[in-house]
């Protein structure tokens, strides 16, 4: 045993261990949720399709992976200015946009969140996300730097920007969004060091404010009251959540295999997106489920890892709040399926169908890989592996750094 702990301690030691643990989880997540989306999409997408496509949603959620993808890549090569700089157009863009979906926006089961574009959905408060988590980093990173980090500059103008965006989102009566980005807000209160009284009144005001949003909405108390009685109003207000467990305890140990649940025949509402979990643990059984929890823990590990091993306060308030972002969605989402937690409409991250919510994501993604290099003898180890594919692919079409090439020359 204390081998193996030794083991452990040396492994978790070496310096691009929260590098490779956010690259491996996150292409794990995301291709399992490529596999899982196009078995839970198949039905609603022939209904969609009128009969001719069961790939219709698949295609479109593998255009949307085929677009994150070099955006993760191109900002895991970024500096640490450029996010510091993103968070300002960012946040106004995604103002703006919210601003268009209380007039412009679609409406569907009782919340407004989605522009249409074309043929595509957005849902700009999904990038507001991203955009609180780069601006609030910088705001309070500039305030640490300049010795300003008294409560009293904690909330200006951080408070007045988070609120804009909260109100934007409530007045869209998306509850779901509109707690995690009280959860970002509260993640960088804590790691930037507010007092306790600030933070227990800041938790307190957001408390008071998501009662007021459940009572003033009937369907969220419909919601909340299926929660508490999910089996007693299996048939109304907790019908999602009960056939969500349904379909859980369905799967046993492992599964029935994939592509053969049967609940995803519309009997789970929303069963790609918002409750794609409980198409998981019915095709991939309980221990399909518990890689995704475990992955989500690990993906979670190697944020904070890369927050408390770099001193640059921006560094260590974004990662921080991403993984709060990332992370903190996710135990929403499993909640709500197994039963635990209300359900809110929050999709679970790289798993759930959805563009709008993926490019986000796997952009935070990107910027964690990007911090993760500023660990302690990253740079060095990065340096001593040598070229990556990617390099070396453009080194054969004779496009590589002149640098890689004499490397390789001399060797």
């Amino acid at each position: 045993m204390l081998r193996w702990r030794a083991r452990l301690r040396e492994i978790l030691g070496r310096p691009l261990v929260s590098y490779y643990l956010v690259l491996g989880c996150s292409a794990l997540l995301l291709a399992l949720g490529l596999m899982m989306v196009l078995s839970a999409s198949s039905i609603e997408s022939m209904q969609i399709s009128e009969g001719r496509s069961p790939f219709y949603l698949f295609l479109r959620q593998i255009g949307a992976a085929a677009v994150g993808l070099p955006i993760m890549y191109l900002c895991s090569r970024l500096p640490r200015r450029f996010f510091q700089f993103a968070g300002y157009p960012l946040l106004a863009i995604s103002i703006i946009g919210l601003v268009m979906v209380i007039f412009i926006g679609a409406s569907e089961l009782g919340a407004q969140r989605w522009i249409y574009v074309g043929g595509f959905t957005v849902q700009p408060s999904e990038p507001a996300k991203l955009a609180l988590v780069l601006w609030g980093a910088d705001m309070l990173a500039r305030k640490a730097r300049g010795g300003l980090i008294e409560w009293r500059h904690l909330l200006v103008p951080l408070m007045p920007g988070v609120a804009i965006l909260a109100v934007l989102v409530m007045l869209g009566r998306d509850l779901g969004t509109t707690i995690v980005l009280m959860l970002i807000f509260l993640t960088l209160l804590w790691v930037v060091g507010a007092p306790v009284r600030l933070f227990v009144a800041v938790l307190g005001l957001l408390v008071l404010a998501t009662v007021i949003m459940i009572t003033v909405e009937p369907y969220r108390l419909a919601r909340l009251t299926g929660f508490l009685h999910v089996w007693d109003s299996a048939q109304a207000e907790g019908y999602q959540a009960a056939q969500g467990q349904i379909a859980m305890g369905t799967g046993g140990w492992f599964g029935l295999g994939l592509g053969s649940s049967r609940a995803k025949w519309d009997w789970v509402p929303h069963a790609e997106s918002d409750f794609i979990f409980s198409i998981l643990g019915e095709e991939l059984g309980l221990m399909g489920t518990l890689v995704v929890v475990a992955l989500f823990g690990l993906l979670g590990y190697a944020g904070l890892r890369i927050a408390s091993r770099v001193s640059d306060p921006f560094i260590r308030l974004a990662a921080a709040a991403a993984v709060a972002w990332i992370a903190g969605q996710a135990i929403v989402n499993i909640g709500a399926v197994i039963g635990v937690l209300p359900v809110t409409g929050i999709p679970l991250p790289l798993v759930s169908y959805g563009g709008s919510a993926l490019l986000p994501t796997l952009a935070a993604l990107g910027m964690l890989l990007s911090f993760a290099k500023q660990e302690p003898g990253a740079a060095e180890a990065l340096a001593a592996r040598g070229p990556g594919p990617a390099a070396r692919a453009l080194s054969w079409l004779g496009l590589g750094r002149p640098a890689a090439r004499s490397r390789r020359a001399g060797r």
